[in-house]
């Protein structure tokens, strides 16, 4: 690798670190606003989690559409529109909390922000940067760099709702977008010279439809439903599950601070290992390990140091899937669309995310607790874990 392109490289490694710290690590604050945004504001649980199960299908809708325009123009340029919408999205519930604009801000607008300025468009890019030998290992370190926000917003969004308030808190994240503006023109502001031409916004359908025809990418793409289903349920309704069970609320913050620090190593080390073995084989690993975790939390009386170990194991394998399905699309199908690519996949994540923290509401308002929820999360893990182990190597293909 010369000098130039090595320095090209990482200099987009730490602006894709702030970038995705910002763009995710704000939306894994949103289970801690649960709680507080109802006894300030007397927003209603179920507003709040129809906001943030929409968050999550917005969120899927969208990255399909903004990774097609990023690998034709560049991912800088969208990721930027992404701090806009962060900025309106948060925004807009501090400014007036109610209901509705509780699910117009975090619901539709912070949404379109994490499609633009999250993990998946700042992967992309670094994928398409880095040599095919490096790949998985740099975008695992750009993920891993990622996490970092996901660790440190927990604790000052927590202070920051015992200083401000909710709304004070909410605003408080969107100022912080807006640093993803500036940061966004240092990753892909320009596609770059010589690279294979992407199909675009226009070839978007039939490329979904060439890549949902492979066997193996929809198998993938069936297990990354799970994901989804798994972590938006826990972002969004373990703070409010630890404080049922009659822990202490801090519980709650700590558990969500432990999962981004752990998620440092794991996703790190998860790129790396996309350079050693099928891709697909880790992630069934992943899954499998994850499920087990879940149902051991699930069974046992929940206790402090119990939740620390297993926020401190669902960290180290949080977003690890995320380098390791970018790496196993590169695989078989080049880079030249991997950010359409990814959207089309991550679309089903987003529909687990989705129902995930939908049915948790719902289950909630009824019912005051989440009981009936653990087994389908087992349930769900463990059949994620078989379609990937499911998958066929690519063959020759990826050298197309």
């Amino acid at each position: 690798m010369n000098p130039d392109l090595r320095r090209a490289i990482w200099i987009a490694i730490l602006a894709a670190a702030v970038t995705s710290s910002l763009a995710m690590g704000i939306r894994q604050t949103y289970g801690l606003l649960l709680l507080p945004m109802q006894a300030e504001h007397a927003i209603a649980p179920w507003a709040f989690g129809l906001a943030v199960a929409m968050h999550n299908l917005v969120w899927g809708l969208a990255q399909p559409v903004s990774g097609s325009v990023a690998d034709r123009f560049g991912a800088g340029r969208v990721m930027a529109f992404g701090g806009v919408f962060y900025l309106i999205g948060c925004g807009l519930p501090a400014l007036f909390p109610h209901n509705l604009t509780v699910i117009l801000g975090i619901g539709l607008f912070t949404g379109m922000g994490v499609a633009c300025a999250g993990t998946g468009m700042a992967l992309a890019a670094i994928g398409r940067m880095a040599p095919p030998e490096k790949r998985g290992e740099l975008i695992g370190i750009a993920s891993a760099g990622g996490s970092l926000g996901q660790a440190a917003l927990v604790p000052v969004v927590y202070y920051a709702t015992g200083w401000i308030g909710a709304a004070g808190a909410l605003g408080t994240l969107a100022v912080a977008a807006l640093l993803i503006i500036p940061m966004a023109r240092l990753i892909e502001w320009r596609p770059q010279a010589g690279r294979p031409a992407s199909a675009g916004l226009a070839g978007l359908p039939e490329l979904a439809r060439r890549s949902l025809a492979d066997r193996d990418f929809a198998l993938l793409t069936g297990g990354f439903f799970a994901c989804g289903f798994q972590l938006a349920f826990l972002t969004t309704h373990l703070p409010s599950h630890i404080a049922l069970c009659g822990l202490p609320p801090a519980l709650g913050a700590t558990a969500l601070m432990l999962i981004g620090l752990f998620n440092i190593p794991g996703s790190w080390f998860c790129g790396w290992l996309s350079g050693r073995i099928k891709p697909e084989a880790a992630l069934g690993w992943i899954y499998l390990v994850r499920t087990l975790a879940i149902a051991v939390f699930a069974m046992t009386t929940p206790t402090e140091w119990g939740t620390m170990v297993f926020a401190a194991v669902m960290g180290f394998i949080w977003l690890g899937t995320v380098p390791l399905t970018s790496a196993a699309i590169a695989r078989r199908f080049g880079v030249a669309d991997l950010g359409a690519l990814y959207g089309v996949c991550f679309f089903s994540h987003q529909i687990g995310g989705f129902l995930g923290a939908a049915a948790g509401a719902v289950l909630l308002q009824t019912t005051g607790n989440f009981d009936a929820f653990w087994p389908v999360m087992v349930i769900v893990g463990a059949l994620a874990a078989a379609l990937n182990w499911l998958c066929r190597a690519p063959g020759a293909r990826v050298a197309a």
